[in-house]
């Protein structure tokens, strides 16, 4: 069901411009924003706009659309970030509204929420912005801005 047709997510007020997010991509299926609690710099989310509570209740042609805008952005965390690897977690235990979670990591540590830093200063979280927006623009995907 629709979140939308309920109570709004966090994430469909982020989509919806109700608060601000740091997008690094937007299309009609699909956004990327920086969390605002990253567990280590560069950690954005993937989110389909339709507001479905679980990744197995997307249609096979969403599910697909996220996975290829994961692709995109983690090779661009790839280059621009202290990492060996980004690591992906679909755990959707903290809002309702699917969501993939791409994480630059150096070893498996790095995947742990309880690494989240809720004090993430506003200027850290512009900078991962506006350096994965550069490399997305550089391999020639769409420019977003805030």
């Amino acid at each position: 069901m629709s979140t939308r047709e309920s109570q709004p997510t966090v994430f469909t007020r982020i989509i919806d411009g109700e608060i601000p997010g740091r997008f690094v991509w937007r299309d009609d299926t699909v956004v990327a924003f920086l969390t605002v609690a990253p567990i280590r710099p560069g950690h954005v989310l993937v989110v389909p706009v339709e507001p479905t509570d679980r990744w197995t209740e997307l249609t096979p042609s969403t599910w697909g659309r996220v996975n290829e805008v994961a692709q995109h952005i983690g090779r661009v965390l790839e280059r621009s970030f202290d990492c060996t690897r980004v690591g992906v977690i679909v755990a959707g235990l903290e809002v309702p509204h699917c969501h993939v979670h791409l994480i630059p990591i150096r070893d498996e540590s790095d995947l742990s929420f309880d690494r989240a830093d809720p004090s993430a200063s506003a200027d850290a979280l512009d900078v991962s912005a506006v350096t994965i927006r550069a490399g997305l623009s550089a391999a020639g995907h769409i420019e977003v801005s805030d």
